[in-house]
């Protein structure tokens, strides 16, 4: 079974929605702060915040911590000597938190719609600290909070919140963290419900937002925050995976007891108490074989892509650690954003309308894309071992467009490093024929692959270098990654990264390329490509926009 957890997402929908159709695997976890904040616009929620503050101070004056701060206004406000401006900020204080109540559960309504396009997978969701308890929303169906799940052979539970005051989410509405400081004892006159909940479930994985107390709990301030309770259980109990979130700096993979702790760092972009900036985009994608995790990959998203940072095995009765990407794997460890650097800018406008249509379709992708893209992935994984060099793949066609069906087969663009084998083009090469033979023999008589071209990455890596946008094996590259779906991305990235870190050369490149993606694009068979994957959407009962059906037309130079 493959898991992708990721958690602090602070209200990043779209990445979510990008992750979700760039990704495979057969259950999502998201380990809580589904939001940020409980409006649409930071203004409101400012003026929000200094009410709460307000009477937050209130409250603290006058002994009165224990009352939830909407009950402690609600009592001021009934006291008949009430000042007139303690009535008017408790009156707005009220209505302010009417109205973030509708905004909150309208927010987990557009992340139930995103979520719920992923029909063959799983997507399970934990309440952080800026979270309601989902229950009383649309996201109920999802929950994780005091639930447990069933999939295959593992029991799956969770328990969300923390034990933190977060200023400008309504304490009324907030889930409330009752996991205590011991395991059967009280706190604020209420039971221990984290403790209980795990003995009865007995879980193989448990979901927390708030970390164990000493992994992965501590703040740039300095000192462990993390629970008592769920370390405990942990230690005692036979957990093999415990995934944690809220402490966005203090990320990694840890054993203990035999329990391993992921907390993967935020994957929503989240702004300071002083205004700076951290990126966020980071995942695990985690192997599970029966109750054994076998392996994990810490990744990371930005802008449609996808980068492998470090791989996780078992060695002995320790988990190693390889750094695959060392730069984007230092930039964290040193509370540094990397991909934010890189400058960004406008694709050539054939590039652009594809791209749009795309994502379009990525919306309602379909299972048996997925299945052609996660076979495609195991392959590259036993060619790797055969061919001992790279090996990746752009996949076109519908699988790139995420409407495959039964009968599609599977459009490719091998990436390799062929030597001399490739200076006559890649039909007189050694290296591509026998690759092609043994993806073949690999997939079986499944799925029909088709190949479209392969690439040097030697050759590639030299026009770079060379910044010489006339080598045609540069400009087809640039070509496919602009428009198509990796397989196999680690292999790429570096050489993609050479490439983007001059942009102007880039852009170069890809001018270079506008008259074949125009000749391309107006095909008879693209044509008729993209009117079939029309009819496909059609034939699930969904229209495609008006808008799309615009955009589709300027991309095919229709009138």
């Amino acid at each position: 079974m493959r898991i992708i957890y990721l958690t602090d997402i602070h209200g990043d929908f779209e990445r979510v929605k990008s992750i979700l159709s760039e990704t495979v695997a057969h259950l999502y976890i998201i380990g809580g702060d589904l939001i940020d904040i409980p409006f649409y616009n930071m203004e409101t929620s400012i003026r929000y915040h200094e009410l709460q503050s307000y009477f937050h101070g209130l409250r603290m004056k006058m002994g009165e911590e224990d009352r939830l701060l909407e009950d402690f206004v609600d009592q001021l406000l009934e006291s008949p000597d009430v000042k007139e401006e303690l009535q008017e900020k408790g009156t707005r204080y009220q209505q302010y938190t009417i109205r973030a109540r509708r905004v909150m559960q309208q927010k987990y309504k557009v992340l139930k719609n995103i979520i719920s396009m992923k029909k063959k997978s799983r997507v399970l969701c934990l309440p952080g600290n800026y979270d309601m308890d989902l229950k009383f929303t649309a996201l109920h169906d999802n929950d994780l909070h005091l639930h447990w799940y069933k999939i295959d052979e593992l029991r799956i539970c969770g328990y969300g919140g923390a034990e933190v005051w977060t200023p400008g989410i309504p304490e009324r509405y907030i889930v409330r963290y009752q996991a205590g400081m011991n395991t059967y004892g009280k706190k604020n006159g209420k039971k221990n419900e984290m403790y209980p909940f795990f003995r009865v479930v007995k879980p193989h994985i448990i979901v927390a937002h708030q970390p164990a107390y000493g992994i992965h709990d501590n703040t740039t301030a300095g000192g462990a925050f993390g629970s008592p309770v769920l370390r405990t259980y942990c230690d005692d109990n036979p957990v093999s995976l415990c995934l944690t979130g809220h402490a966005h700096d203090s990320w990694g993979v840890s054993l203990h007891e035999g329990t391993l702790y992921l907390n993967p760092s935020n994957f929503g972009q989240v702004t300071g108490p002083t205004g700076e900036v951290a990126e966020g985009g980071f995942f695990y994608q985690i192997e599970m074989e029966h109750l054994t995790v076998k392996s994990i990959i810490f990744k990371k998203y930005h802008d449609g892509r996808v980068f492998d940072v470090a791989d996780y095995y078992p060695e002995g009765r320790k988990w190693a650690e390889e750094v695959i990407d060392r730069d984007r794997y230092d930039a964290l460890r040193n509370r540094q954003n990397y991909d934010m650097k890189v400058v960004k800018y406008s694709h050539i406008p054939e590039i652009q309308l594809f791209k749009e249509i795309k994502q379009f379709f990525r919306m309602y992708q379909t299972p048996e894309t997925e299945e052609r893209v996660d076979k495609l992935e195991e392959v590259t994984s036993l060619l790797e071992d055969k061919l001992k060099g790279d090996i990746a793949m752009d996949v076109m066609g519908s699988v790139n467009m995420g409407t495959s069906h039964a009968g599609s087969d599977i459009d490719l663009v091998l990436y390799l490093r062929c030597g001399s084998d490739c200076e006559d083009g890649p039909a007189g090469c050694e290296v591509s024929s026998e690759t092609q033979s043994m993806i073949r023999e690999l997939l079986g008589s499944e799925y029909e692959p088709h190949f479209m071209d392969c690439i040097d990455l030697n050759q590639v890596e030299t026009a770079i270098a060379e910044k010489n946008f006339e080598c045609e094996v540069l400009q087809r590259f640039v070509a496919y990654r602009s428009i198509c779906r990796p397989i196999n991305y680690r292999v790429i990235a570096p050489i993609e990264d050479m490439l983007n870190a001059d942009m102007i050369f880039r852009k170069e490149v890809e001018g270079s390329t506008q008259s074949y993606i125009q000749i391309f694009a107006n095909t008879s068979e693209h044509v008729r490509s993209l009117k079939k994957y029309e009819s496909r959407l059609n034939e699930l009962g969904i229209r495609v926009p008006e808008s799309v059906k615009r955009t589709i037309k300027q991309y095919l130079r229709e009138d």
